[in-house]
């Protein structure tokens, strides 16, 4: 690092300041490949720079790649390493395609079930989020990619993002909202994306405390801080606030031209007819002000010329540790073959049984009918900037109909959801064809068959959070209608988060399948048939709508611009330990086809925790084993009933008795107090180990001083 600080110093020297304006902003990539482009400087050697989508594959523009699970479902896997292998599949992906920063991963918290991005991100609770965040950049970086972790911070809806002002304390962003960030900071992302939305009254580009102080001086982040597309506020609060690069940096029309996108410079070439997403989109007019309105405003002194050398000179040292200085940099480029095989194997560890009566697993020659309005296609992700052409793709009813040697037949049912898509308007079910469906006809093949196998899901998308928890259009009623003639009824649910399952107790199964990727029916099949084992667990709590700490329209989606924080630390399964509501699937919850006995526990050292437990089961399997803790009430402070503390996925042989050790993080045992910091929890701690944040197996305790 000393050698390249010393290069990007000795080119700041030559560089004019017209040359350091340029590299400070977007421009129209020539090639039509990157999400954001900057042109380099070629008399000095400086080259090109491009940005590309994520955070689940690479979205070069006409080239595809991977379809990989949405984020939350490798988080159900509870095993980071997952995350960093996928990392480095994307970074390899990224790299082959001419790209050099990933636009991801989103380490954001699943505060509003209703968010229409939830599917980017993780989990509910910061410990999971972190431990992934870093993983996933490590993989990224691993292959010499700008990893960009998104979007800083407290952006938790769609709803009006690109102007809603969150009213958060101090204390809920250090202890819930920026331990993702900073995980991902310490894991060396060279590149952190700032968010649209305000936090207490200021607008992200433009709140200098939390992009200057906390993330480079407190933190040490000595990467560059990139705008959200369309996301810088103004030329002078920004640049002097701590934002690095304003991306575009070129109008929507230039933009979408340089995508080969007709554009009448309004929404619809994008979005189709829905309009619906406008609400939550930035303002397109908010671009160029790193531009010329910069160069004046460094020649008036309001923004130091020495600013505008560090913010150059971040982006210059993230360009030369990739390597793009590099004459043999293209000679590393290589494309791994196997990244469908671990896009599958992600698909199905990250899969939840939520409730089995037994049918599960289904066994070979069982006869089956295949239900739902999109199973003659993939569910590959939701709809905006994540949206990927996939390498590969196997639609649900085909991976079924592969696996099986019973017989399978497939309806539809009920007509198709409509998907909101970023790039031409709504998806077309162009494998179902032209004729309406019929729920006459779900109803004639599911009443003959051995199973019923109905396959349902949500439509989530970018700048538009769901209006309810309830599965759209008539798959609720398609659901009562099937299980009504077949009473051995598997429902699979393909979601961005939680969903209300008002038919839960009329069905033999319910499978949460989130959104599997373009292995979607080779990964369902294996789960289903007991292939391989379902270990993935919740990592968001599912209950009633009503019960989430975001039901009052003030905490979502807010009131007179301002979204309140009101639940403050007691996010996800905290405020439902802390109110004793009872979730209809609590936070780490998820069924096995093995089954598991915990024996004992033992404090090893004082961060580190082991577990004894037993495969009792004639089948291998994963059990992920959970570890909350819970602190005494002290100094009147209102903590969290327990807090999760470590976790580990462990695959157990039949009939076999393994030990895992498992670290425990920091931050459940320390407080952010607002007037003095960071400060130890002190006392007796009880660690309860479980299934999940309800079903607890053993107790021990541990003292912190």
């Amino acid at each position: 690092m000393v050698n390249d600080r010393t290069e990007v110093r000795e080119q700041l020297q030559e560089l004019t300041l017209e040359e350091k304006i340029r590299l400070v902003h977007g421009a129209a990539d020539p090639e039509g490949l990157a999400t954001g482009y900057l042109p380099g400087v070629e008399r000095l050697g400086i080259p090109e720079f491009r940005l590309t989508d994520g955070p689940m594959g690479v979205r070069a523009h006409g080239k595809p790649a991977t379809a990989f699970p949405s984020s939350i479902a490798l988080a159900a896997t509870f095993d980071p390493e997952l995350a960093r292998r996928q990392g480095a599949a994307m970074g390899q992906e990224t790299k082959s395609r001419g790209q050099d920063a990933l636009l991801g991963p989103g380490v954001n918290l699943i505060r509003v079930p209703h968010c229409g991005r939830n599917f980017e991100y993780y989990a509910e609770d910061p410990v999971l989020t972190a431990a992934f965040a870093a993983a996933m950049v490590d993989g990224i970086q691993s292959e010499d990619i700008v990893a960009t972790p998104k979007h800083y911070v407290a952006n938790n809806q769609e709803t009006k993002r690109a102007s809603v002002n969150v009213d958060v304390s101090e204390t809920a962003l250090r202890e819930c909202y920026l331990p993702g960030f900073k995980a991902a900071v310490d894991a060396g992302a060279g590149s952190v994306m700032s968010g649209y939305n305000g936090v207490n009254g200021e607008p992200m580009s433009e709140k200098r405390r939390l992009l200057m102080d906390v993330l480079k001086e407190e933190w040490g982040f000595e990467g560059y801080v990139v705008s959200d597309w369309f996301g810088t506020k103004s030329t002078v609060g920004s640049t002097n606030a701590g934002l690095d690069l304003e991306m575009p940096g070129i109008d929507r029309d230039e933009m979408w031209e340089a995508f080969g996108i007709e554009s009448d410079g309004g929404s619809d070439a994008v979005f189709g007819e829905n309009t619906d997403v406008s609400d939550g989109m930035p303002d397109p007019s908010n671009t160029g002000l790193f531009a010329e309105p910069l160069f004046d405003a460094v020649k008036e002194g309001d923004v130091p010329e020495s600013r505008i050398d560090d913010m150059v000179s971040r982006i210059l040292r993230q360009m030369k540790r990739v390597g793009l200085f590099e004459d043999d940099r293209s000679e590393d480029i290589r494309e791994d073959t196997e990244h469908g095989g671990l896009s599958e194997t992600i698909a199905t560890r990250g899969t939840v049984l939520l409730q089995n009566d037994g049918i599960l697993p289904l066994a070979d020659d069982t006869s089956i009918a295949v239900v739902g309005p999109s199973v003659h296609e993939a569910k590959s992700g939701g709809g905006g900037s994540s949206e990927i052409e996939p390498l590969d793709e196997v639609p649900t009813a085909d991976g079924i109909r592969e696996r099986a040697t019973g017989d399978v037949s497939v309806a539809r049912g009920v007509p198709e959801v409509e998907q909101v898509s970023f790039f031409g308007g709504g998806d077309e079910n162009e494998n179902g064809g032209s004729s309406e469906p019929r729920l006459e006809d779900a109803i004639d093949v599911a009443s003959t068959a051995d199973v019923a196998v109905v396959v349902v899901q949500d439509a989530a998308a970018e700048a538009l959070d769901r209006d309810s928890l309830r599965l759209p259009g008539k798959q609720d009623e398609l659901i009562e209608a099937v299980a009504g003639v077949n009473d051995r009824t598997v429902v699979v649910v393909q979601s961005s988060g939680p969903v209300e399952l008002p038919w839960q107790d009329d069905v033999s199964a319910v499978v949460e399948n989130w959104y599997p990727g373009q292995s979607d029916g080779d990964a369902l099949a294996a789960v289903l048939f007991g292939d391989v084992d379902p270990s993935g667990r919740l990592p968001v709590t599912f209950a009633n709508e009503s019960d989430y700490p975001t039901a009052d329209p003030s905490t979502f989606p807010g009131t007179d611009g301002t979204v309140q924080y009101a639940e403050d630390l007691f996010i996800g399964y905290r405020h439902f330990d802390a109110n004793d509501i009872e979730p209809i699937y609590p936070f780490g919850h998820g069924l096995s086809y093995a089954t598991f006995s915990y024996h004992s526990i033992e404090v090893v050292e004082e961060r580190q925790i082991r577990i004894t437990l037993e495969n009792t089961s004639n089948r291998d399997g994963n059990e992920v084993v959970q570890i909350y803790a819970r602190s005494e009430k002290s100094d009147g402070v209102n903590r969290p009933v327990q807090e999760l503390a470590g976790f580990s996925s462990v695959a157990i042989p039949a009939n076999e008795t393994m030990t895992v050790d498992i670290d425990l993080d920091l931050l459940p045992f320390e407080r952010y107090d607002e007037t003095n910091g960071w400060m130890p929890l002190e006392g007796q701690f009880e660690l309860v180990v479980g299934r999940s944040a309800r079903d607890i197996r053993l107790v021990t305790e541990l003292y912190s001083e």
